[in-house]
């Protein structure tokens, strides 16, 4: 049976992602982005004409431009829809930038994701999937990261409120039998993704010598996951009201920053000219999730192999970004 879903940050990278993943099984969507300008807003309406022409887009997606900190503007939508479950993916993202404006990040990623539980909480929504991250673990000695870690050590801003959130999803859980899953992402890359991402950063260096920083030369563990899985995990999520549940979005297979720049030179036959820089404060050596829960769970099945995923995103950019046919 389909289902009517609300997916705030239907626009951005993940959320364009899943929108075409529950439109092409026959669901309904309705699409709240503000487009803002944390990057170019024309790339995230490059992602709507997407949407739209993918299948189903003209006649099951609706797009609605609005902030989730708008609480008249949530309940005009709420009273207009009733939702069988909210996928809330919108979020001020980045760990580095959080520390230069945290007030924004809390006021978006906290208050926001408060909002939309009132409204789930006010219109019985059956249940509430919350996109969190992998850097709620921060620094931690427990390898691969496992979901029952106490993570009450963030290293940023970012993290910080997207713990809070998850926290947040068990009291309304805890007072109101709110359905809540936080899918803590890792390192998600591909098609349509965010200009301030390594892979997209990279090639924007060998094209168009946009200066980037290579922390600790590359010597970082990141678990790059295809954004295809990503989306597959959370339609799975939003599938399964399973009480109060967070559960890690991975591969599972840790790569070398260094190998996964190498893998986009081969594909661009060029050399990145990256800039030498430490490792930041609020960044990590290694990110590695342990997939076990999301199995059980979702039946999460993470498919696309590092290679296949950075191809696929060398496809994609040489269309989008340089206009290659």
């Amino acid at each position: 049976m389909s289902k009517t879903l609300l997916v705030t940050g239907a626009a951005g990278f993940i959320g364009s992602h899943t929108t075409c993943t529950l439109l092409a099984r026959g669901d309904r969507v309705i699409g709240l982005d503000n487009l803002n300008d944390y990057y170019d807003p024309q790339r995230k309406r490059a992602n709507l004409a997407e949407i739209r022409r993918a299948p189903g887009g003209e006649d099951r997606f609706t797009f609605v431009q609005g902030d989730i900190r708008d609480r008249a503007l949530l309940a005009d939508l709420f009273a207009q829809h009733t939702f069988d479950a909210i996928a809330h993916l919108a979020a001020m993202a980045g760990v580095r930038v959080s520390i230069e404006d945290p007030h924004l990040y809390y006021d978006v990623n906290l208050i926001g994701t408060l909002n939309l539980l009132d409204m789930a909480r006010d219109h019985q929504v059956g249940n509430f999937v919350l996109a969190s991250t992998s850097s709620v673990y921060g620094n931690t000695d427990v390898v691969p990261f496992v979901e029952t870690d106490m993570c009450d050590r963030p290293l940023a801003p970012y993290p910080a409120s997207k713990r809070a959130a998850e926290m947040l999803g068990y009291t309304y859980h805890h007072l109101y039998n709110q359905n809540f899953t936080a899918v803590r992402f890792f390192t998600v890359y591909g098609p349509r993704g965010r200009p301030d991402m390594m892979a997209y950063k990279v090639l924007d260096n060998i094209f168009f010598g946009k200066q980037v920083p290579l922390y600790n030369n590359g010597q970082m563990y990141r678990d790059w996951t295809y954004v295809q899985d990503i989306a597959a995990g959370v339609v799975a999520a939003i599938d399964r009201p399973l009480g109060y549940e967070i559960i890690n979005l991975g591969r599972g297979e840790p790569v070398l920053l260094a190998d996964f720049v190498h893998f986009i030179e081969e594909l661009a036959g060029q050399k990145a000219n990256l800039v030498p820089a430490p490792m930041m404060e609020a960044d990590i050596g290694y990110t590695y999730a342990d997939i076990t829960k999301a199995r059980q769970l979702l039946g999460y099945d993470p498919h696309v192999s590092v290679r296949e995923g950075v191809t696929n995103f060398w496809n994609w950019y040489q269309q989008a970004v340089l206009g290659r046919e």
